[in-house]
């Protein structure tokens, strides 16, 4: 229409397309200088839906994962998903948001995954570092709990309830880091601290490679497993330095080989003599085959499998390199 376009229609706008999920707004800023912090604020309160925008599903454990709808009425019985956990000063925090019901100071509450029942003591509201109690946390409201133990995306409900919020969908990780601590007390300081964070963040994944023997970390970029590896210095006090991921190497060979060895020990009684004969070549379809040419019982049946044996156990550690053979 050649008009100029307000703010407010572009508003409008952008909001139905987000609330449809055909629109992702990106907002340019940091948080370090502070800058664009205020606008993405602002695009939360005028973008985003509120709660009442959208409907909220749960799923009926005595009804074979049912979808049931959840109403965000403040009066109804309680649905609440803890979706993060913080080890404080005063022992484990978790936040919740609260989808229906409201979570109140006193009462008690079940979690569906352990069965157990939990009676909230704190209940209070996050204002960055600073908290501030409070009496209950409504629905469509975000708050935090005291002194629960739970994991992130536990379902909280009222008793006599038996519904579950979806599962998170938690991303595979994309890089990996090899972790090693400096000394013995950076080792105990370490296993302290990945425990701790795995239980925090579910992106967050360790395991140790069994054939190598590294700590691996790994999680959803680089700065992600920086801030890991600065809290524990920080916080643990725990000194490590890391690496790439060792490459677990194989060892394989490329052309047929023929062996022939004889095996003499004399030891003062009847001596030891032993002959073992045959060719190895590589295998295209499986790792190891084990062929036996012996024919008619010329060499009994129980030397032929302790051959095969043998040869099973040289395949763990190769004479190049001391890799696996495959």
């Amino acid at each position: 229409e050649e008009q100029d376009v307000g703010e407010e229609l572009i508003l409008d706008a952008v909001r139905r397309g987000v609330l449809a999920r055909q629109l992702t707004p990106v907002y340019m800023g940091s948080a370090y200088k502070n800058k664009g912090v205020q606008p993405l604020l602002d695009a939360v309160t005028q973008l985003l839906p509120c709660p009442l925008d959208i409907e909220n599903e749960a799923l009926d454990m005595e009804n074979d994962q049912a979808p049931v709808r959840l109403n965000n009425e403040p009066d109804e019985p309680l649905v609440a998903l803890a979706f993060k956990i913080e080890d404080g000063q005063y022992g484990q925090l978790t936040y919740v948001r609260v989808y229906q019901g409201t979570l109140s100071k006193g009462t008690t509450i079940v979690n569906v995954r352990s069965g157990k029942k939990v009676k909230v003591g704190r209940v209070i509201r996050m204002h960055a570092d600073q908290m501030e109690d409070i009496e209950g946390i409504a629905s469509g409201y975000i708050g935090a709990l005291f002194g629960i133990d739970c994991a992130s995306g536990d379902t909280f409900v009222s008793p006599g309830l038996n519904l579950t919020m979806t599962s998170m969908h938690i991303p595979e990780p994309v890089i990996s880091l090899a972790v090693f601590p400096k000394d013995n007390k950076a080792q105990v300081n370490m296993s302290k601290a990945l425990g701790r964070f795995t239980k925090e963040d579910p992106t967050f994944k360790t395991r140790v490679n069994d054939e190598t023997g590294d700590t691996i970390i790994s999680g959803m970029g680089e700065l992600h497993l920086e801030v890991y590896l600065e809290r524990m210095r920080r916080e643990y006090d725990a000194d490590v330095a890391t690496s790439i991921p060792r490459v677990a190497y194989r060892e394989t060979i490329t052309r047929r080989a023929e062996f022939d060895y004889i095996h003499k020990k004399q030891t003062g009684g009847a001596g030891q003599f032993g002959r073992v004969a045959g060719y190895m070549e590589p295998c295209v379809d499986k790792e190891f085959e084990f062929e036996n040419k012996v024919v008619g019982g010329a060499i009994p049946t129980q030397f032929i499998s302790a051959c095969e044996k043998g040869f099973k156990e040289c395949l763990a550690k190769g004479p190049m390199m001391e890799f696996p053979v495959s």
